[in-house]
């Protein structure tokens, strides 16, 4: 084996070990994003809070994961935000 071999045989290891080690921290995070999306179209399906799905409110829930859908939830039962008649006050 040549040294141009070892190193290209090195850097794929340490690629690995890289891709590996950041698959292991970024897995609880993907988990925890699409457990927000369903809970917030779960709840927003069976109709216990309406929920305006624009694109802020579905990006805080797929940043925030589970505490964001809480938070988009909790705000639109408030009628504060992400709520249908919010959007419609606004626009009148």
């Amino acid at each position: 084996m040549s040294g141009l071999e070892i190193g290209l045989l090195v850097f794929v290891a340490l690629a690995l070990v890289a891709v590996y080690v950041t698959m292991k921290v970024v897995k609880p995070l993907i988990i925890n994003a699409i457990v927000g999306l369903l809970v917030i179209f779960a709840v927003d399906f069976l109709g216990f809070v309406e929920v305006e799905l624009g694109l802020l409110a579905v990006a805080i829930v797929a940043l925030g994961g589970v505490p964001g859908a809480v938070l988009v939830l909790l705000l639109a039962y408030l009628g504060l935000a992400f709520a249908p008649a919010v959007a419609l006050a606004a626009i009148a």
